[in-house]
């Protein structure tokens, strides 16, 4: 399973040498296997993906974890939308009161943007999710419903030989990684002994104190959260737009000097690529 990131920031895409080197577009992470793409979420990093001269590719799947604007941005700019010879297949959270469809027509239509999702040229078929397991070539993947705003789930993808765990917009357990069961803790079923996990790390301690309830996670909560799901690699990701390269890599080395974690955690940054085993 290959794992290439296209956007880790937040909220807002980020311009400048400031941004330069974690990048500035926001939420896309691409998976491979075989010859199966899965694109999960559609912001400003969708831009990078380049497939419309690839004839060996007759599907893409699109894992939407949420429709908040930074996550669904890039679904204008995706070249494969404009491909008549793709099916190109929508998984996105259900709502109570909307349909997938007349949620996503609201952006995918003027004003916001010229095109209307009904005249695209591929063939775009959605799939509505819940707490869902369900299967797409060799991938075997859940979703399960998540703390943030507005219906929003968590992915845990699982490939031939390992498993990716996504979910870039979380807050768990709402202020407090305090509990003596985990299995209170929102998400920990999505990232249990994943091999990979990206994770929601906008806020620095200090930061989150005066942000409890926004939806996301601090640095210390993401890592407590690997630690207690038993992860072996997690990527600390949704970067603050106000947060620098310079920033970022204070905070980072501050919770590095707090932390003493045996497993291996980094900050995400647009244009890895990482192989599981």
């Amino acid at each position: 399973m290959n794992i290439s990131i296209r956007g880790v920031r937040g909220s807002i895409p980020t311009t400048g040498p400031e941004t330069a080197y974690y990048g500035g577009n926001t939420s896309c992470t691409g998976v491979t296997e075989n010859d199966w793409i899965l694109v999960l979420d559609g912001g400003s990093g969708m831009q990078k993906f380049n497939l419309l001269n690839n004839t060996a590719i007759k599907r893409i799947d699109i894992l939407l974890t949420h429709l908040h604007l930074d996550h669904i941005q890039g679904l204008g700019f995706f070249n494969p939308f404009f491909d008549p010879s793709l099916d190109v297949h929508i998984w996105g959270p259900a709502s109570n009161n909307n349909s997938l469809r007349s949620r996503l027509s609201r952006y995918l239509s003027p004003p916001l943007f010229p095109v209307l999702l009904r005249d695209l040229p591929c063939k775009v078929i959605l799939h509505e999710i819940e707490n869902t397991t369900f299967e797409i070539g060799p991938f075997t993947i859940e979703s399960r419903y998540v703390i943030h705003p507005g219906p929003s789930v968590g992915f845990r993808i699982t490939g031939q030989h390992s498993v990716f765990t996504y979910i870039p917009d979380h807050e768990p357990a709402l202020g407090s990684m305090e509990l003596t069961d985990i299995k209170w803790i929102s998400g920990i079923d999505l990232a249990l002994n994943a091999d990979l996990l990206l994770h929601d790390a906008q806020y620095s301690a200090q930061e989150y104190k005066n942000r409890v309830g926004w939806g996301h996670s601090s640095m210390d909560d993401a890592i407590k959260f690997a630690a207690l799901s038993g992860v072996k690699h997690l990527l600390l990701a949704h970067h603050d737009p106000y947060h620098s390269d310079e920033q970022l890599n204070e905070l980072f080395a501050d919770l590095k000097k707090r932390n003493n974690y045996s497993f291996n955690y980094e900050l995400a940054a647009e244009g890895m690529k990482i192989e599981l085993p």
